[in-house]
């Protein structure tokens, strides 16, 4: 779990970056192409070019899901929706994870979905504003990007821990630039369709874009999927939402911006709560399992 609790840390600096330096400024399919291609640029001198074609297409498959079509759904979020509602709206993402989780594995986790619930409801308490009417379309958009995420975060988990990478395994960091460019192909052809000129003017933006490519889409990505191979499909569900508290935080901390503290307080005391759960339950049925 300390790869996750560590990526946390480090978006929680991205929302508050997007939203002073580029967010209306800089065009939102730009800022994606940039990012995604600067993080492909960071593992594809790493890549074993002898990966078995099966964990390369699968890679492709899942980076292009997790990263490139969920940017689309985010994005276009934002022109239906205002900031609070969308930033509501994805607080769904760990009982998608649970529910992907439970059907993959053809079984169905009533503690997963406990947990998950807890994590839901602490990021409500942090993130609840009151909803503008004909919100529903919006509602959709924001749950096609939670789905995408979630079932990315949950294919990789899997593919990872199947016998048929087992059979063939190679360093996570040789062929994560795989994901990559499964998520390049995706925003090129959104950016070459949607994108305008509306590039960054100043060194500042382009180093926030620097950034946000290399360190927290490049890095950030790989250490959060090989964190979720480490951890409960529980405890993967409740950290998705700590990032809301964490973001929150340094939004307040360093750019002055409102928060209600009480809520930022009860809410992320609900995230760690089921973070906390999940690992104790994960525990115990090792400690079973050892039993028997």
């Amino acid at each position: 779990m300390t790869l996750l609790i560590l990526v946390t840390l480090l978006w929680a600096f991205s929302f508050s970056l997007i939203g002073v330096y580029l967010a209306g400024q800089v065009d939102s399919y730009f800022s994606v192409l940039t990012r995604v291609l600067l993080a492909a640029a960071v593992f594809l001198p790493l890549i074993n070019w002898r990966t078995p074609p099966r964990t390369a297409l699968s890679l492709m498959v899942i980076g292009a899901v997790q990263l490139g079509a969920m940017y689309l759904f985010y994005y276009q979020s934002f022109l239906l929706l205002s900031v609070p509602e969308v930033l509501l709206f994805t607080i769904f993402t760990p009982v998608y994870i649970t529910l992907i989780d439970d059907l993959l594995k053809r079984h169905f986790s009533w503690w997963n979905l406990l947990v998950a619930a807890i994590a839901v409801f602490g990021a409500a308490v942090i993130r609840w504003d009151e909803l503008s009417g004909g919100y529903w379309r919006g509602f959709l958009v924001v749950q096609g990007a939670n789905l995408c995420f979630a079932s990315g975060q949950v294919a990789y988990r899997q593919f990872m821990q199947s016998a048929g990478y087992r059979e063939h395994p190679l360093p996570q960091r040789q062929v994560f630039g795989w994901f990559f460019v499964g998520a390049s192909l995706v925003v090129s052809i959104a950016w070459l369709a949607l994108g305008q000129a509306d590039y960054p003017k100043t060194p500042i933006q382009w180093g926030i874009l620097l950034w946000l490519g290399a360190v927290a889409s490049g890095l950030g990505y790989f250490l959060w999927n090989k964190g979720a191979t480490q951890v409960s499909a529980g405890t993967l569900a409740a950290m998705n939402n700590a990032l809301i508290p964490a973001g929150l935080l340094v939004n307040l901390l360093i750019w002055n911006r409102d928060a209600h503290l009480p809520r930022l307080l009860a809410g992320g005391l609900l995230i760690v709560a089921a973070v906390a759960l999940s690992e104790w339950h994960t525990r115990q049925r090792q400690q079973q399992h050892r039993r028997n």
